[in-house]
Formats: structure tokens, sequence, C-alpha cells
């Protein structure tokens, strides 16, 4: 490819990149640009740089997506070839045999780009509801408030970060490798979500602590020289967990992303935020920060108003600017700060 073709090309390879790591749906991938590129002389070699950055990438050959996606994003590519070029391409059909031979499992994998140039990989769950939770999938304001984090790494740097309903770990994960806190607690009450977390803490080369005495061991990671922040996974309930449970994490700053699905997980959310309220640490309550995605104005609205019942001022924080990760579709999300 001459170039200035592969500089034309390169936005494209980079989309299409990002969203196969990241196992986007493929109705969102740019697949209008690429038409209109194959009908260039370079369109072939241009369909084995996408083969390269996308199911022959280092990440996906390590950890691969589902099967069933890669053979639908192979079978794509091949008729979006087809469509133009009266040439089979042979490396496509190898790939796709590849895949038609492999095993489905039950568990498959995401991968995101961070501008570092490092990158965060999630085993997920191939269902969006398994186990009764919703918790082992990635949702769009997970990824919405890590990039707010990345952009705004100050507020991480050196403090203790509770996460509350951490998920499949994607935002915790992003701070912990972009942002130098100095510890941070990933946590959730389903155990299915907690043992996945494991997983990918560890899948992402991090270390656990065992429980919260070790997590507060160790001063010298107040430090600038830190490598890595003390990380530990926490069942946190909640609607039983006390004050003195949450205190002993010795919160800076508490986050949470995408918890607000229903009324009931409004209510357990407000409750919890109230007795973290209760948590001084050196005479001051811990920031908070809430993300979410705008799907039901209704409980949107419901959280708000329980939060003005509990005492809690809040405001919404300006929409940021970052584009690192590829989202599902569009979708309209929000972070507020709250003052405990």
């Amino acid at each position: 490819m001459a170039p200035e073709d592969s500089a034309e090309a390169a936005p494209l390879l980079r989309s299409f990149e990002r969203r196969f790591l990241a196992a986007r749906a493929l109705s969102s991938f740019p697949w209008q640009s690429l038409e209109e590129k194959l009908r260039d002389s370079s369109g072939s070699e241009l369909l084995l740089d996408i083969l390269q950055k996308t199911v022959k990438h280092p990440l996906c050959m390590k950890h691969p997506p589902s099967v069933k996606y890669a053979w639908s994003f192979l079978s794509e590519l091949i008729r979006k070839h087809e469509a133009i070029h009266t040439e089979p391409l042979d490396e496509l059909y190898e790939a796709l045999a590849e895949v038609l031979t492999a095993e489905e499992p039950t568990q498959c994998h995401r991968s995101y780009l961070l501008p570092s140039g490092d990158s965060i990989t999630l085993c997920e769950s191939t269902a969006i509801i398994s186990h009764g939770t919703t918790g082992l999938v990635t949702w769009n304001a997970a990824l919405y408030l890590a990039e707010w984090a990345m952009e705004n790494p100050a507020g991480f740097a050196h403090r203790t970060v509770l996460e509350l309903g951490s998920g499949a770990g994607l935002t915790g994960l992003a701070i912990c490798k972009m942002c130098r806190p100095r510890a941070y607690v990933f946590s959730d009450c389903h155990s299915h979500v907690l043992e996945q977390l494991q997983g990918n803490v560890l899948l992402n080369g991090l270390s656990l602590e065992p429980n919260v005495a070790a997590l507060a061991q160790h001063p010298e990671h107040d430090t600038a020289d830190a490598e890595s922040p003390r990380v530990m996974v926490a069942r946190v309930d909640w609607d039983v967990v006390t004050v003195p449970q949450l205190a002993a994490f010795q919160p800076d700053i508490v986050i949470a992303a995408d918890v607000l699905y229903c009324p009931e997980t409004v209510l357990s959310l407000v409750g919890v935020l109230q007795k973290l309220s209760a948590c001084q640490k050196d005479q001051r309550v811990p920031d908070a920060y809430v993300a979410f995605t705008i799907r039901n104005p209704e409980t949107c609205q419901l959280f708000t108003t329980e939060l003005g019942r509990a005492g809690i001022p809040w405001e919404e924080v300006p929409r940021h600017d970052q584009k690192l990760f590829p989202y599902e579709e569009h979708s309209e999300m929000a972070i507020l700060k709250l003052m405990l």
C-alpha cells in the first residue's frame, strides 16, 4: 500500500481494531468506508491489514472473542470483498476455517486499548444476563466513567478508591493503569461477579490483597514511586453493609457506574451512600461520582429525588471529550458528583 494510501487508511484500521477487540456490534463498524476503499487497487492489501488488526491481532490470538462473533465478522469481511473483487482472498478463507474448527466457550474476551499503549482485557460471559446478574458484562457508563477518570487523573492519584458495583472491572482497571491510585477496592455482591472480577484483575497483571487489613499496610504505596496500587476485591451488599465495614476501606473517593437500572437498586444505592457519608477520614468524607446511561428518565429522576431526601447535594459533571473506547450504540450518559 502506497504511503499516502496507508495514511488515509489509518483511521479506518483503528476503528476496525478498536471495535473488534471490544467485540462491538458488527453494525457499528464503518463498512461503507471500507467498501469505498476496496474499490481502489489496494483493496486486497487493506483487507489483509484489517485481518492483522482484528482476528490476527496479538490480543485476540491470546484472548479471543467468541467464536460466533469472529465467524460473523469474517463472513461479513468476505462478503464485502466478493462484492467488489472477483479473485478470492485466500487469507480470509483460511482465517474463517480456523474459526469454524474452534469450540465456542461460555466465556469470551473483550480488549480495550489505552493511550499509554497498554490494554485492558476482560473475560466476560457470552450472555448479557448470566447467573441472574447483568454484572458479568461491561456497560457503556463504565466506559464513559473510565474515560472521564483518565482525563482527570489527578483526582485519583495517590488516593484510595472504592468502587460500588464493579461488574466486569473495566473502570477500575483503567484507573489502576492510568491514574496511579494508592489503593483500589473493587466491590460487588454477586458471587459469580466477584469470581470474575478476581480473574480479570489477575488477567491484567495486578495482584490481590487478601483482606482490608493488608490493603492498608505498606505506607510506601503513598509515594509517587509505587509501581501499581494495592488492590482487593470485596463483597459489599449495599443493604446489609455497615458503616464500620465501609469505613475500614478508608476511601478517599467512591465511584459507581451503570447501577441505576431499577427503583430497588436506586434506593439501595442511596442507602449505602448515606452510610458512606458517615465514613470520615481525616475529618472529611469521601468524594463520590456516579455515572449512568439515561435509559429511563424516571429512574434518573428517582435517584436525584432520593438524594435530596437523604440530604446529599449533587451536581452534574461537565461532559468530557475523551473518545477512547467504542460504544455499543449512541446513548446519553452523565456523571453526578455527590457531596456526601
